[in-house]
């Protein structure tokens, strides 16, 4: 915590102010960040910096002064105690937006305790006159409808609020929020799955509201909602990686994992990249999580399947949502995984399954997909996949085929990280990290290098793709002695894909399983159209998944 308190206020300090007094106008609460770490790094005698810690402070406070002083401070009107959140050109012109203040009026308040005593009389007087306003606001005064992060930040700014004002009816409804919270995601799952960067809202909003709670039963139910957002984390962390399916990711997160100054705290078992795209409080806010989370968490020396259920939240639909299957599977170099179902979400930004690595300082990408491109993609940003995408997973290999309608998007675009990697015909080779990984494609491909990943191009649809990973002990089981060997075992192995209305790959793993996925009416395919995946001649079971 205190190499991120330092990274960031060296990096604060030596930034230049806008001729606004800020540092950035692109999302306000970065100001707030960035001020919160300088004025603490100034403050603490035991922390050595390189700077003068009263020009220092001086710096934090005036940007703090400027950010807090953003508020729209008129009662009655619209989005009144809310923030601005894009600034444009000039930020006292900019209107209030519903965002900001959901997660940093609570973190105002948490560092207005700890820091008050060092503020200067006016931005102490700006502090409270600021959280009198959030307040009497109300934004948190909504009910638990749809179980995400916009509502967990109500839930722990009712009990913050609650507290600070000596509200006992916004407290028992933070309370009664957090129990019933907590049950749901128990009970059904989290309807926002592996939701980057909104999962670390949720454990920032409820560790903010323990750190500052007094009573004794209500700090219990918050350390129980923590133990269990911190063992959902731990079941898909993989060394810095969250591995697997995501319903949401921005481009912080994908195709990197570049968000991970949380788990960078918690677990600190990669070493952490230059760039910091998202501070937020992961410096300032701690909870330690439980033993069987960090051990889950840190130990992948023997392979191993997670298997978790979930379901999403329609409020005006009456009707149960179907269960989706998360699938898992972790080794020591590598982990990979993806949703069954394919999900409608917000912005489009599902990931529907990746491979990834290990999160290394250069801040590269660090996993491996394919997909086919929908609704908000655009060239250069991989992200934003259409529904026409069937799938089966099965430890280190993932099969997936595209029934594509005619007039959709006519290619694939995949990502590969960084490595060694060999063309052949319709098919990639390579070793990215300490891996091999065989890539097999329906159809010819083009291979594009972009910054930190290279983009694979596949023409021509309906199509499929195959992928194995093998990890460096299983090769030499097999005889294979580096990437020419691998390349060579590999290129004599390639699946079949058969085209048509029943659109088919099968496929024969290193460890000798036989896999078959098929689709039927592949021409007239729906969203979740009729796919069959079997391993070893039968159907694969999706009975044994839980939450």
């Amino acid at each position: 915590m205190n190499e991120i308190i330092y990274r960031i206020a060296l990096e604060a300090e030596r930034r230049p102010l806008l001729d606004s007094g800020l540092w950035f106008h692109d999302d306000v609460r970065n100001n707030f960040y960035y001020a919160s770490y300088l004025f603490a790094a100034a403050s603490d005698e035991s922390l050595e910096v390189p700077f003068s810690r009263e020009e220092a402070k001086r710096k934090a406070e005036a940007v703090m002064l400027e950010t807090v002083l953003l508020q729209n401070r008129q009662p009655g009107t619209e989005l009144y105690g809310h923030w601005p959140l894009g600034l444009g050109p000039n930020p006292r012109e900019a209107k209030p937006h519903e965002l900001p203040v959901e997660i940093m009026g609570s973190l105002m308040v948490w560092f207005c305790k700890h820091y008050n005593s060092q503020f200067s009389a006016s931005l102490r007087i700006a502090f409270h006159t600021a959280i009198g306003h959030i307040y009497r606001s109300g934004f948190f005064r909504k009910p638990v409808v749809t179980f995400g992060h916009h509502e967990a930040k109500y839930t722990a700014a009712k009990l913050i609020f609650g507290t600070v004002f000596e509200d006992e009816e916004l407290r028992e409804d933070g309370r009664d929020s957090l129990e019933k919270t907590l049950a749901y995601i128990r009970e059904k799952g989290m309807p926002e799955y592996g939701s980057l960067p909104w999962f670390w809202h949720w454990v920032q909003a409820f560790t903010c509201a323990w750190e500052l709670e007094q009573d004794g039963g209500v700090k219990a139910v918050l350390a129980e909602m923590l133990d269990h957002l911190w063992s959902v984390r731990a079941a898909f962390y993989f060394r810095g990686a969250w591995a697997g399916a995501h319903s949401r990711g921005w481009p912080h997160d994908v195709p990197g994992d570049r968000n991970v100054l949380n788990d960078y705290v918690q677990f600190g078992d990669f070493g952490l990249p230059d760039g910091m795209p998202r501070t937020e409080y992961a410096g300032f806010l701690f909870y330690e999580v439980p033993q069987q989370a960090r051990t889950t968490a840190l130990d992948r020396t023997a392979p191993s399947e997670v298997k978790k259920l979930t379901q999403k939240v329609v409020p005006d639909d009456p009707n149960p949502q179907p269960l989706l299957h998360s699938y898992g599977y972790f080794t020591a170099d590598y982990a990979v995984g993806g949703l069954w179902e394919r999900v409608e979400e917000f912005d489009n930004e599902q990931l529907r399954w990746t491979y990834s690595l290990p999160v290394t300082p250069d801040g590269g990408a660090n996993q491996l997909y394919f997909f086919h491109p929908g609704k908000g993609y655009h060239e250069g940003d991989p992200r934003h996949q259409s529904p026409y995408m069937e799938v089966l997973y099965h430890k280190g290999t993932v099969m997936t085929l595209y029934p594509v309608p005619e007039g959709e998007a006519d290619t694939l675009i995949g990502v590969l990280p960084k490595g060694d990697w060999r063309e052949a015909d319709q098919a990639l080779f390579g070793l990215a990290g300490n891996v091999y990984f065989a890539v097999y494609l329906s159809q010819d491909y083009e291979l594009i290098e972009r910054a930190d990943y290279l983009e694979v191009q596949v023409k021509g649809m309906p199509g499929g793709v195959v992928v194995e990973a093998v990890l460096p002990e299983q090769a030499v089981e097999k005889g294979i002695d580096g990437l020419d060997d691998f390349v060579a075992a590999m290129a004599a192995k390639t699946p079949v894909f058969t085209p048509g209305d029943l659109l088919a790959v099968d496929y024969n793993t290193v460890g000798g399983e036989q896999l078959r996925l098929a689709v039927t009416d592949a021409g007239n395919a729906a969203v979740g159209g009729k796919s069959q995946a079997r391993l070893n001649g039968q159907s694969i079971s999706l009975e044994d998944y839980t939450v």
